[in-house]
C-alpha cells in the first residue's frame, strides 16, 4: 500500500500509518469542549471502517456522498475513506437549506450524506425531493440500532466506528480519477460543482514550499473544510508536509489569538471577510504577543496591511486562487504593499481587454492563466461543458477578476467583474471605508457593497456600509451621525457611504465571504435597519 502513488489521499495515509502511526496530525478545537485529536494511524483505521460502511451500503466506484458537517475530524476520515473506494465526496457548507441544500444534493446526484444531530433537521426538510438518496449516516445522535426512516436507512457513525477495522483495498488507482466535488459559493446565481482530481488535491499539498511552511510549523485554520481554502491550502499542505494542523469547529474572531497562543500555532489563513472583522476587534495590550510567524492572507486589503502586521507582530504572505485553479502568490516581504503577487514558475498570467489584447502596464484588464508549458488548462464543471469551456476560452483559463499590473510585474486584485462599485464616473476601493469604519469602537465588523444609484445613472452605485455594532453599543445601538460624519472626515466625497445598513450578522459563506446578493436584497426590500447618510448630523456632536 505504501508503495503507490502518493498523490492519493488513500496512498498517503497508509504510508505515513506505517512510517509514523502515533504522531498527532491533526487536533480539533471546539472552545471549552475537549479537544478531538486524529494520528496517522487512527486516520487511516478510520478510513477503512468508512470505506468498509460505504461498500455495505452498495456504493460504487464514482458514485456520490455529501460531507454535511462543520470540522470534526470525522469529515477527514470520510475523505480517506472516500479515496479507498473511488466514492466521490461533496462538500456542503453545514448552513446550507432549503433550494440550495436541495440543488446539490440533486445535482450531483448524492446517494448518501455524512451529517450531524445539527443538520440532520434540514437534510430531513428536503429528503422527500431527493429520488437518489438511499441513506445517512448522523454524527451526534445517541447510539442506536440501524433504523429506516421512509426508504432511507440511517446509521449513527458511533455504529459505523464500532466495527470490525476491514483490509479494504483501495479502489483508486489513477490520480486523475475524480475525487470530490467542490461547488462554487453561488453568488451570482445556481452553484457550479468543480470535479477536483486526486492529482490535483495531492499536487496542492505539495505547494507548502510555495505558501512558506517549514516541516516544525503549526498551521490553524477557522475556515470550513467544505471550502478549498482550508481544504486544500491547510489540510493537504499539512497531512503531505507531516505538520500538525489545528482546526476549529468553526470561525470565531474574538477567540483567533487565544487558540494561536494555547496551540502555539505559527501560521494560519486568513480571507478578505475575515480581516477586517479581525482587525475591527477593540485592541488589546498583548494582541502582539502571539507565536505566529506569519499568515496566509487571500484579499489583504492595501489600507489595512501595515496596520494589521505591526499591530500583531506578523507577516503577510499573500495568496490568489481559485477552486479551479490559477494562482498568485506574493511572498513575505517581496513586491508592493497591496499586491496579489506573480504566479510560480509552473503558471504565466497576462492581463487582456475584452477583445482578449494585453493590456499595457497600470491598465486593467481581466487575469487569466495558462501552465507554463503552453499548454491548455483544464476545467471541468460537473455536467455543464458549456460553463467548463467558457471558463478555459482560448486556451486561458479566464478568471473573472480585473486588475493591473505595475512596471515590474507585479499584479493587483481590482474588483470581480460586474462587481466595481462606481459613484460619480469614478471607481471607489471599499477597503479604504472598510477601514475606516473597523477602527470605530463602535463596529464589530463591517462590509461595504453597492446598490444601484438612485439617480438612475447607467452604470453607477451608491455606497452601502454593512454595520454589526459592537456589544459597547448597548442597546442603543451605534451612534450612526458620528460614523457618517467620521467617514465624511477622512475620505473623499465618492467614498462617503449614502446608506448604513445596521444588522446583527453580516451573512457570509463557508469561507467567510459576505453574500452581497443577500445584503443587496434585503436592502432593496426594506427589510433592515437602513440610515441615509444624508439624512445624518454633518459633524461628530
Amino acid at each position: 500500500m505504501s508503495q503507490g502513488n502518493q498523490l492519493i489521499l488513500a496512498n498517503l495515509i497508509a504510508s505515513r500509518a506505517e512510517q509514523e502511526p502515533d504522531k498527532v496530525i491533526l487536533i480539533f478545537e471546539n472552545g471549552n469542549q475537549a479537544d478531538e485529536t486524529r494520528t496517522y494511524r487512527e486516520l487511516w483505521q478510520r478510513g477503512r471502517q468508512i470505506a468498509q460502511a460505504l461498500c455495505d451500503e452498495g456504493m460504487e466506484k464514482g458514485d456520490f456522498f455529501a460531507i454535511l458537517l462543520q470540522n470534526h475530524p470525522e469529515f477527514v476520515d470520510a475523505m480517506v475513506g472516500a479515496s479507498i473506494t473511488g466514492a466521490i465526496f461533496v462538500p456542503i457548507d453545514p448552513r446550507a437549506r432549503e433550494d440550495k441544500l436541495l440543488y446539490m444534493l440533486r445535482h450531483s446526484g448524492c446517494k448518501g450524506v455524512i451529517c450531524a444531530d445539527y443538520t440532520l433537521a434540514a437534510l430531513l426538510d428536503v429528503r422527500s425531493r431527493l429520488p437518489n438518496l438511499q441513506w445517512i449516516w448522523v454524527l451526534g445522535a445517541e447510539s442506536a440500532p440501524a433504523r429506516r426512516l421512509g426508504d432511507k436507512r440511517i446509521r449513527t457513525l458511533r455504529d459505523i466506528y464500532s466495527s470490525a477495522v476491514a483490509a479494504v483495498e483501495t479502489a483508486v488507482t489513477d490520480p486523475a480519477e475524480p475525487m470530490e466535488i467542490m461547488y462554487t459559493s453561488g453568488t451570482t446565481g445556481d452553484p457550479k460543482g468543480v470535479v477536483i482530481s486526486h492529482a490535483r488535491w495531492g499536487t496542492v499539498g505539495s505547494w507548502h514550499h510555495w505558501l512558506g511552511y517549514r516541516p516544525d510549523d503549526r498551521p490553524y485554520s477557522g475556515l470550513s473544510l467544505t471550502h478549498g481554502n482550508a481544504q486544500l491550502v491547510t489540510l493537504a499542505c499539512a497531512l503531505t508536509l507531516g505538520m500538525c494542523a489545528v482546526f476549529s469547529r468553526k470561525f470565531t474572531k474574538n477567540r483567533l489569538w487565544d487558540i494561536a497562543r494555547k496551540y502555539r500555532c505559527t501560521v494560519f489563513n486568513l480571507l478578505g471577510g475575515m480581516t477586517t472583522a479581525i482587525y475591527s476587534e477593540p485592541p488589546r495590550p498583548d494582541d502582539g504577543d502571539n507565536p505566529v510567524r506569519y499568515v496566509i492572507s487571500s484579499g489583504m486589503p492595501a489600507a489595512i496591511w501595515e496596520d494589521f502586521e505591526r499591530r500583531f507582530k506578523v507577516d503577510i504572505l499573500e495568496f490568489y486562487g481559485a477552486v479551479e485553479g490559477g494562482m498568485m502568490i506574493k511572498p513575505v516581504g517581496e513586491g508592493p504593499i497591496g499586491s496579489i503577487g506573480k504566479p510560480p514558475p509552473f503558471l504565466k498570467a497576462r492581463l487582456v481587454d475584452e477583445y482578449g489584447a494585453d493590456v499595457p502596464a497600470g491598465a486593467q484588464g481581466e487575469i487569466i492563466f495558462q501552465p507554463a508549458d503552453g499548454s491548455a488548462p483544464v476545467v471541468n464543471y460537473l455536467y455543464n461543458p458549456e460553463a467548463s469551456q467558457k471558463k478555459v476560452h482560448g486556451g486561458w483559463m479566464r478568471m473573472e477578476d480585473i486588475g493591473h499590473q505595475d512596471k515590474n510585474g507585479w499584479f493587483f486584485f481590482d474588483f470581480r467583474v460586474g462587481g466595481a462599485i462606481r459613484h460619480n464616473g469614478e471607481f471607489i476601493n471599499p477597503a479604504l471605508v472598510e477601514k475606516i469604519l473597523a477602527e470605530s469602537q463602535a463596529v464589530s465588523d463591517v462590509f461595504v457593497y453597492g446598490v444601484k444609484a438612485a439617480s438612475g445613472a447607467p452604470g453607477e452605485k451608491d455606497v452601502v456600509a454593512a454595520i454589526v455594532p459592537s456589544p459597547a453599543c448597548g442597546q442603543n445601538g451605534p451612534d450612526i451621525g458620528a460614523l457618517a460624519a467620521l467617514c465624511r472626515e477622512r475620505l473623499e466625497a465618492n467614498a462617503v457611504p449614502a446608506y448604513f445598513q445596521i444588522l446583527s450578522e453580516i451573512p457570509k459563506t463557508a469561507s467567510e465571504k459576505p453574500i452581497e446578493r443577500l445584503l443587496v436584497g434585503n436592502f432593496n426590500a426594506g427589510l433592515d435597519n437602513v440610515h441615509a447618510a444624508a439624512l445624518l448630523p454633518l459633524a461628530i456632536k
